[in-house]
């Protein structure tokens, strides 16, 4: 993904602080679980060794300080080191300050804590400067790789991959998991947000990185790899990434993967300027470091539960996408669809399944209709569900200026967020766009209790909350003064959202987050994966849009299982469809077979956006949704842990699976066109005790086979454009 010029950065520094130096080397040793840190005391530098063989060597801290300039902490006059010993609601442990001193007062201070027996370590810096002068930051970073320090990261293995994550899920936009480069090739370059790893792609040695604070900073991790395979020239993980849409570059590297700000980062501003909580780990496996880092989070910041079976849903979106609108759903239609869920007896089995209203034409379904339709599907054993867009506006750009907030009397004009010149800033842009309001004013509150209120009237028991991006867009500024950056507004607007939830439809209702950053995670019990997805196979196949696709969502998903279990109960992966999605062209049975096992993969709660009037379509649903171990299986869905793993933006993705449990499920998928894939799977890491193994499809029954341990790796054969999804029974168990 595209960065900011950071070698441009690199070079002011260069030239910044040319002609300090230091003579006399002092260093400490610390030990860690997992390698050792070598503190160069003399130096200002910090390197980091650790066991899987990653080495970040001279690292430096930073911050960028709007009156005084750039401070690098090796260039700093004096450097010392204290120690304490800590005990705090993580563990206990070792805490170092880092202390750097200038000439002018300045202080930066590298926070590294290092808990006994856990393999992380967290990373923070802070700045102060004497007579508590008043500070200022829009950039501050706690660990830096820079060459002009003599900076340098090696990634010493094989197959080195790195994963670069975009800020939020929006505009069908993926992660890339992008292969190290070959010496002379073209260097990765780019910023991934909030969360990084690079790791190994037969081994799963990694090296995981991201932020535990969402609070104030957008924090970004910087990379540009080196002239040869393994090295990183830059390195930079930092509080500041606001980062704007350029239409000129592809979406992944940089056109759409950022921010979406068209204003700089806010600043920090007081006594003590501090750069986010940096959680860092290198081990033997980045997929138990990525889950470790979850449950940091969850720690810290807190997450939401769900009691009783997770929820199932049918959502209308997939039907018609403002529905009424063009009257090809209308109430009837609806009380049609609540006795289709009505009449599958095993999904309704396990908990009472939830019709998710989407976008909705408010002149045909309005709060009193949608009262009855809940009233209708309470009758049947079902629940209703809302929707919601509470830091957006969508409106004709030629009437802001006449618009009026929903929900309030108070015009649009003085709760849109605004840039410099104080005009409008456009989320979603054209001349039917939306707007992204101040989650701070009093007015957005006011709004929020509106539609609250309304889902409270229709009885809904689960919110789908969309397009709340918005709401962390960076702005000339806020209503709330003490509000000084985007995400700081978002946390505070997440944080309210979630409070007026409660207040006033109660704890047990289920909060779906749509388009969204990941972070703050804490007030939702599931987020999407990635943008709304259509259900055909490949982006590239003719007749379906070149996005939304099945393939495209597992780029991103691949790497997300972590996320289950430790930020939010489940993944959401969005709805399946049947046959079609809106007016899409027909999916085969084989696509529908494929995106239900992708679902079932990621650990995701299981909704539909089907039309189940249309007699195909409603065999379907009873083929796949009503058989009763799938509906046991999304009562309590579960994340499988990914073995091959997604690389780079093709359709043709190989990808395979692992569920270890009384009974081991394997799981597999050949997005490829043409090519057969063959999964390989190692009974050692499927966690298989010897003996044999009846290989049996999960979704229809069939044995495809027998598999003895002591024969070696168990290998699965894909076909093109397809995936398989099966049971190992034990043999002895059954005989």
């Amino acid at each position: 993904m595209h960065r900011y010029n950071f070698l441009l950065f690199a070079v002011f520094l260069f030239f910044y602080t040319s002609g300090y130096g230091h003579t006399v080397l002092e260093s400490r040793t610390i030990k860690l679980e997992n390698g050792k840190l070598i503190i160069n005391i003399n130096e200002g530098t910090i390197d980091y060794a650790f066991n899987n063989g990653t080495f970040l060597k001279n690292t430096v801290s930073y911050v960028d300080l709007v009156y005084y300039g750039i401070k690098v902490s090796s260039q700093f006059d004096r450097h010392s080191l204290k120690e304490e010993s800590i005990k705090d609601s993580i563990g206990e442990g070792l805490l170092l300050r880092f202390i750097h001193e200038d000439h002018e007062g300045i202080t930066l201070v590298q926070s590294i804590t290092i808990y006994k027996n856990n393999p992380y370590l967290l990373l923070r810096v802070e700045a102060s400067k004497k007579d508590n002068t008043v500070l200022e930051t829009r950039n501050i970073s706690p660990l830096a790789v820079l060459a002009q320090y003599n900076g340098s990261a090696e990634i010493p293995w094989a197959y080195p991959k790195l994963v670069d994550l975009p800020f939020d899920n929006d505009n069908w936009t993926k992660l890339l998991a992008q292969p190290w480069p070959e010496a002379g090739d073209k260097p990765l370059d780019g910023v991934s947000h909030e969360f990084a790893f690079i790791y190994d792609n037969k081994s799963y040695q990694g090296l995981v990185v991201g932020s535990l604070e969402h609070d104030f900073w957008k924090t970004g991790i910087s990379y540009l790899t080196g002239n040869k395979k393994g090295s990183l020239a830059s390195f930079i993980i930092f509080g500041g990434a606001a980062r704007p849409d350029n239409p000129s570059l592809p979406a992944n590297y940089g056109g759409q993967d950022g921010t979406h700000d068209v204003m700089p980062h806010g600043s920090m501003l007081g006594t003590v300027v501090r750069s986010p909580l940096i959680y860092l780990e290198a081990s033997s496996d980045f997929r138990v470091s990525s889950k470790n880092f979850g449950k940091m989070q969850a720690r810290l910041d807190g997450s939401l539960t769900w009691k009783g079976a997770a929820p199932v849903y049918w959502n209308s979106f997939g039907v018609e996408g403002v529905l009424g609108h063009e009257r090809i759903m209308m109430p009837k239609g609806v009380y049609e669809t609540v006795d289709f869920i009505k009449s599958m007896e095993n999904l309704n089995q396990f908990g009472r399944p939830v019709l998710s209203i989407d976008s909705y034409d408010q002149g045909i379904y309005t709060t009193k209709v949608l009262k009855q339709i809940g009233d209708y599907a309470r009758e049947r054993g079902q629940e209703i569900g809302f929707y919601c867009s509470p830091f957006s506006l969508w409106t004709w750009s030629n009437n802001i200026d006449n618009a009026v907030l929903s929900g309030t009397k108070v015009p649009l004009r003085e709760v849109i967020l605004r840039d410099h010149r104080d005009k409008p800033i456009p989320f979603k842009d054209g001349e039917w766009g939306a707007y992204p309001l101040d989650p701070t004013h009093p007015a957005t509150k006011v709004s929020m209790i509106s539609q609250i209120e309304k889902a409270h009237a229709i009885g809904a028991k689960l919110i789908k909350v969309d397009f709340v991006t918005a709401g962390s867009l960076e702005a000339i500024k806020w209503y709330d003064p003490k509000v000084r950056s985007g995400m700081q507004a978002y946390n505070y607007g997440m944080k309210l959202f979630k409070h007026l939830v409660d207040s006033i439809m109660g704890p047990d209702v289920f909060i779906t987050l749509a388009i969204s950053p990941m972070f703050p995670h804490q007030y939702a019990h599931t987020r999407f994966v990635s943008t709304d997805v259509h259900s055909h196979l490949r982006d590239s196949q003719p007749g379906f849009p070149h996005y939304g696709s099945t393939a495209a969502s597992m780029i991103t998903a691949s790497y997300m299982g972590w996320v289950q279990g430790t930020l939010w109960p489940y993944t959401n992966m969005d709805v399946l469809v049947m046959r079609k999605f809106q007016k899409h062209p027909d999916l085969t049975e084989q696509e529908v077979k494929v995106r239900l096992i992708s679902l079932m993969t990621m650990g995701s709660i299981l909704g539909d956006g089907s039309d189940y009037r249309d007699p195909l379509t409603a065999s379907r649903a009873k083929i796949f949704l009503d058989q009763p171990h799938v509906a046991e299986f999304f009562s309590n869905p579960k994340a499988f842990i990914p073995l091959q793993l997604s690389e780079g933006e093709t359709m043709d993705q190989q990808l395979s699976f692992f569920l270890p449990g009384d009974t081991t499920l394997v799981a597999a998928f050949n997005f490829a066109e043409n090519h057969l894939f063959e999964a390989n799977f190692a009974p050692l890491e499927l966690g298989l005790k010897n003996g044999s193994y009846r290989l049996v499809d999960f979704l229809t029954g069939e044995e495809h086979g027998i598999f003895d341990v002591e024969s070696g790796d168990l290998k699965v054969s894909v076909s093109a454009k397809d995936a398989v999804l099966y049971k190992l029974i034990s043999k002895a168990k059954t005989d």
